[in-house]
């Protein structure tokens, strides 16, 4: 199908932005996301149009919800004043286009329990390796992938095939993780209409979870958009741009909007061609 989006929305900041793992660009520019079980390949065909592998009653089921198309980006955006806040609004114009995926909460909880300590490829070739080790193998018009494992396809990984998705010390986590939510003592997705605290509260109970996991889960699994994952590039931000304390309740709801355009600016310009942190 085709889809004209006429908010902001650019496949490539998304898929840069730190935020999904099992996005894989095409040399057409075409991107291939798996969620939920289901792949789609999404590709622009310039300005606003979107070619999708997809039919109309899975987009609107499925895919519409994932790429937060009801929410209004081009409008949180303009909430921001360039007089008292030039930074922000710099990093809105740069980080223009992305969006705060509608992810899984489960997938999202063992995403970022992975990603402790490592980079963005190591992470993505973790996860891989997990979901060809453990999970279901589906086959597509575009060939086969693997569906993210649930917690009884991980639980039933001995310690030497988890050991070899190359999770290191994370392995501990990850198998904890599967068994509180195999056993009941943690539901994802009951998480999705509790509040911020209450989530971040049961998101750490679980073993190796802290503060800054459990808000990426928050934010980019259940789509609490006013949580503020803290890691070491928003640390330096707040340290650099807001030595007397970031505004949170002035940007408030949607202070991890604009927590994704701080870092992808920073990161991507600010670090790369400025050298700030050398």
């Amino acid at each position: 199908m085709t889809l004209q989006i006429s908010d902001d929305f650019d496949l490539d900041k998304i898929a840069d932005s730190g935020q999904c793992f099992r996005w894989v660009k095409e040399a057409s520019g075409a991107y291939r996301i798996i969620h939920k079980g289901r792949r789609l390949r999404i590709r622009p065909l310039g300005g606003e149009t979107f070619d999708l592998s997809c039919d109309e009653e899975e987009f609107r089921n499925l895919w519409h919800d994932y790429f937060d198309l009801g929410e209004d980006y081009r409008s949180v955006r303009r909430r921001v004043n360039r007089d008292e806040d030039p930074f922000l609004a710099d990093a809105c114009e740069y980080g223009k286009g992305i969006r705060i995926l509608r992810q899984d909460p489960w997938e999202m909880l063992i995403s970022f329990i992975i990603s402790q300590n490592k980079n963005i490829p190591a992470i993505k070739k973790g996860i891989e390796m997990l979901c060809e080790a453990a999970g279901e193998r589906v086959e597509d018009p575009a060939g086969s992938y693997y569906v993210f494992p649930s917690p009884e396809e991980i639980l039933s990984l001995d310690d030497e095939k988890l050991a070899a998705c190359r999770l290191g010390y994370r392995c501990r986590y990850v198998k904890a993780a599967a068994a509180d939510v195999a056993a009941g003592r943690l539901d994802p997705e009951s998480l999705l209409d509790a509040s911020e605290e209450t989530a971040l509260e049961a998101l750490m109970s679980v073993c190796g979870v802290g503060i800054k996991v459990a808000n990426c889960v928050s934010l980019f699994g259940l789509h609490h958009i006013d949580a503020f994952p803290v890691d070491v590039w928003i640390r330096r931000i707040l340290d650099r741009e807001y030595p007397g304390g970031y505004p949170k309740e002035k940007y408030s709801p949607y202070n991890g909007i604009y927590q994704q355009y701080m870092f992808f600016y920073y990161r991507d310009f600010a670090f790369k061609r400025n050298n700030l942190f050398v």
